[in-house]
């Protein structure tokens, strides 16, 4: 059910933060579902990130299960005393054969592919999910941990960026076509999701930004 579908809201609020920097992250390499481990300022990011976070005094946090994005919620909940529910439904997209390839390398072995993506045409970027796949999966947690949320609660989604641009996308009830226009996400940067009358509203898009580069796999 996206937010177009839904009834009137009850004013909660959903915060969908990207984890912090990865040594792959610097390197522009595709992580996808690789699970690599946060760099030293990626843990810094979150500390930080979280202490903004925090005044917001969420109701529950729920985070990806692969490292990256479990340790940046682990700072959250060590200042929140909350604790976080880790579902593998919040994982980055899977992407074959192009995890692990630097953006360059990308490029000059699936520019075709490359190019036919950033155009917004369904494709398996390296024999992969499709990013409908990706919102199909990711959105349902979302919404399963926000209709638990009490009137003008939040919710803390800690996951990826590719993941996130299309779960935005699949709850604003946009087209798959035009989730691209939402720009991508700085590492341990967050988007902001209300619930209205009408459904669910983006209220902030990368807040957090230092400013910081996007570096990730929706690039």
């Amino acid at each position: 059910m996206t937010g177009a579908d839904r009834g009137p809201g009850r004013g909660r609020r959903v915060i969908l933060w990207r984890h912090g920097q990865t040594s792959w992250n610097v390197e522009r390499r595709f992580q996808g579902t690789t699970d690599v481990a946060l760099t030293e300022t990626g843990v810094s990011q979150a500390r930080r990130a979280a202490r903004l976070l925090a005044s917001l005094r969420p109701d529950a946090i729920v985070a990806s299960d692969l490292r990256r994005a479990a340790h940046t919620a682990a700072e959250l909940a060590t200042l929140t005393g909350l604790e976080v529910a880790h579902d593998e439904g919040l994982r980055e997209t899977y992407a074959g054969v192009w995890q692990g390839l630097t953006h360059e390398e990308i490029i000059a072995r699936h520019g075709d592919e490359y190019t036919a993506w950033k155009r917004g045409e369904p494709v398996r970027r390296g024999g992969g999910e499709l990013e409908t796949e990706v919102a199909d999966r990711a959105a349902p947690v979302v919404l399963r941990h926000a209709d638990k949320l009490p009137d003008d609660g939040t919710l803390v989604v800690v996951s990826h960026g590719g993941t996130i641009r299309t779960t935005i996308g699949r709850l604003l009830g946009l087209e798959a076509l035009h989730w691209e226009s939402l720009g991508g996400l700085s590492n341990c940067c967050w988007s902001v999701l209300g619930e209205g009358a009408r459904g669910w509203r983006l209220l902030e898009h990368n807040a957090g930004t230092l400013p910081e580069p996007v570096l990730g796999d929706d690039d």
